[in-house]
């Protein structure tokens, strides 16, 4: 029997949740253990009979560690885990930051002989493959990537981030043409002035290149909805013919996609050499279990 790939889970929000029932799922998995910040303290019901520990150290034999966290402590999770020998998947979301990490976790990774694929979500991650296979079908030609109408879980963690917002909930409306409105809505804790926090909100990076709207709302939960989906289109041109046109279109739970991409690409890092990749740069067989002349009858 092939031994199974014991995968850790680092981090459990929303992502980590779903992340966690992607491996209960998946054939060729078992759950190493699950890391917290309060460890097994307080452990949801759905964790228990799994090790919960507050460091990846504590765990035993963990092939791949599957991030979890805000998008921007993954370096440094990142980092600390490669160095123990052990891969890591994430999904760092932050697009123009994404050829720098690359640059950071490759050279960490190659000296500790460990695997890192970043940025696996649904955007960035399999939209871009997605994105990849278009650009290369019609060399010339526009694509523009429309998200929502839906809940960003990288934006909301983002304000949540900011000094006096008690909830967030960040929203991604599209506008066309691959331009996007983020509706952002908040809770503020006592002593905060909302025109403050909203102006830190807008000065984000996350949100200083789109229009921003923020709104003081009585209750973020109210609004929650993990619904979300992206409409990707390109017009261009295959050879010397004009006027080829490709959408691709999905409606989605946002962070049960989202884990069940990193459950794939935790797969696909057991067949990399050492380095950092990006989801464009992995073949899309890796992803699936099983052997390749399965999937090559099977898909071809």
């Amino acid at each position: 029997m092939t031994k199974k790939i014991r995968a850790a889970i680092v981090g459990y929000g929303n992502i980590g949740h779903y992340v966690l029932q992607a491996l209960q799922a998946a054939p060729d998995f078992e759950v190493a253990g699950v890391v917290r910040r309060a460890g097994a303290e307080n452990c949801p019901e759905e964790l228990k009979g799994y090790a919960v520990v507050k460091k990846v150290s504590e765990l035993h034999d963990v092939d791949v560690a599957i991030l979890c966290t805000p998008t921007r402590k993954v370096e440094a999770y990142a980092k600390e885990i490669l160095a123990l020998g052990i891969h890591t998947v994430d999904s760092f979301d932050i697009h123009t930051q994404i050829p720098q990490l690359r640059k950071n976790l490759g050279e960490v990774a190659r000296q500790h002989n460990t695997v890192s694929i970043i940025s696996a979500g649904w955007d960035p991650g399999s939209d871009s493959v997605v994105r990849t296979l278009l650009e290369a079908i019609a060399p010339k030609g526009i694509t523009y990537t429309n998200f929502g109408p839906g809940m960003s879980m990288g934006h909301t963690v983002a304000v949540k981030a900011i000094e006096g917002v008690k909830a967030a909930l960040s929203m991604t409306i599209p506008t066309g043409t691959g331009i996007h409105r983020r509706m952002v809505y908040v809770e503020l804790n006592e002593g905060y002035e909302f025109d403050k926090v909203a102006a830190a909100i807008k000065a984000d990076p996350y949100f200083a290149h789109d229009e921003t709207h923020v709104n003081l709302v009585p209750s973020v939960d109210a609004l929650l909805d993990m619904g979300h989906g992206v409409n990707l289109t390109r017009k261009g041109v295959s050879g010397k013919t004009q006027n080829q046109l490709f959408e691709f279109n999905m409606r989605i739970n946002n962070p049960a996609l989202t884990g069940q991409v990193l459950v794939c690409v935790a797969r696909a890092a057991m067949r990399q050499q050492p380095g950092c990749y990006t989801m464009v740069e992995i073949p899309v067989i890796d992803l699936l279990p099983g052997e390749r002349d399965q999937w090559i009858g099977r898909l071809v």
